[in-house]
């Protein structure tokens, strides 16, 4: 019997209340894969280390969650096209030759979630937020031929660069809108997407500034934010008959791709979402 199993992880700092352990874990005891994963709390001046640590170690691969999902590309010998294309890496692979490839599955996980109940070519979206999430979900639905994206948000720099970048590096129009106050959304618009942290525990009773009488029933409405699954936001997209999808989606399905990455087998995602509720229960 091998004693010695594979290992992944995620360097992360804070890293204590990552549930990506949990949900990671089940499928490989679901699958009785000879697997493990490692939750490291990693200053970002220790990155350097931890990634050369995980290379001396023989590590698969891991993922990285804030603050290091940029930085760690000057750490790594390749990027795969989303990465390249967003500029962030939250899954780090191993290939065949021993080198660690830089992956984004936090779109793709988003978008493999939305192709469940919409495809997102010809879809029209309005993004709230221009951070990490945002990105690599706006590239995504660029790729996949959505025509029309606008980026709501706060800060107008952040959010005229994301702008710039979806419609410079796609064929996906693209505009900023300064997020000031209340927004109130076009008719035209078929998805919307809370790409922010508001609302995630333990400020739960924060809502995205939306003026929720603006949600059509046609419309697809998600959240990013996993806990708690159904957010303000999501109970009153639900409450005027909007299609909703929760952030639990994208969290599983991003943990699917980064499984596939490294094992080469589709695991079974109702597992993982299993123990992601009954932890956020």
């Amino acid at each position: 019997m091998n004693f010695l199993p594979q290992i992944v992880g995620s360097f992360a700092d804070p890293a204590a209340e990552n549930p990506t352990v949990e949900m990671v874990e089940a499928a490989f005891r679901h699958h009785g894969l000879h697997w493990r994963y490692l939750n490291c709390e990693v200053p970002a001046d220790r990155l350097a280390a931890a990634v050369a640590g995980a290379r001396a170690m023989g590590w698969a691969g891991f993922n990285c969650s804030l603050p290091h999902k940029v930085t760690v590309i000057e750490h790594l010998d390749g990027l795969g096209e989303s990465a390249r294309l967003i500029g962030a890496v939250n899954c780090v692979v191993r290939d065949r030759d021993g080198r660690f490839i830089g992956e984004n599955t936090d779109g793709k996980g988003f978008l493999r979630s939305l192709e469940e109940v919409t495809p997102a070519a010809g879809k029209r979206v309005a993004i709230f937020g221009a951070g990490g999430a945002a990105r690599a979900i706006a590239v995504e639905l660029a790729l996949a031929g959505a025509t029309d994206v606008t980026i709501v948000n706060r800060t107008r720099e952040r959010g005229e660069k994301l702008a710039a970048h979806i419609a410079g590096h796609t064929e996906t129009q693209a505009r900023f809108v300064h997020w000031r106050g209340v927004y109130r959304l076009s008719k035209t618009v078929d998805i919307v997407i809370n790409a922010t942290s508001i609302g995630l525990y333990p400020d739960v009773d924060a809502a995205v500034p939306l003026d929720v009488d603006t949600l059509e029933p046609a419309m697809v409405v998600a959240d990013v934010v996993p806990n708690p699954p159904t957010t303000r936001l999501l109970a009153a997209a639900a409450a005027r008959g909007c299609t909703v999808l929760d952030g639990l989606g994208m969290l599983v399905n991003q943990g699917v791709a980064g499984i596939r990455y490294w094992t080469g087998v589709d695991v079974d995602a109702r597992v993982m979402r299993a123990r992601l509720e009954a932890i956020f229960a």
